[in-house]
């Protein structure tokens, strides 16, 4: 699986239309409005690179509103519950 964290930015007036709209395209988990220096943050998931591009420039940049993507791919996922998990390993009684 394929991970991209996608930081966009939206005009002010779309950003909860804009943000349903991302939620809805298929490869999208997850969509996040914010503070900061964007408007949403999308977590996209897909099998293979070539879908990122279907996903993002494809449907998530058309979305109306939508002014600018930054798009992030992620190597490798740290979480406390996959840590906790490793240590544990083995101690089950």
């Amino acid at each position: 699986m394929i991970t991209a964290i996608v930081l966009i930015h939206v005009a002010a007036d779309r950003i909860p239309e804009a943000a349903q709209a991302i939620a809805d395209l298929d490869g999208v988990s997850e969509v996040y409005s914010c503070a900061g220096d964007v408007d949403l943050i999308a977590v996209v998931k897909v099998a293979e690179h070539e879908q990122l591009a279907d996903v993002i420039a494809g449907h998530l940049s058309k979305v109306e509103g939508v002014r600018r993507t930054d798009t992030h791919i992620a190597f490798r996922s740290y979480s406390r519950i996959d840590t906790e998990a490793a240590f544990s390993i083995g101690l089950e009684s």
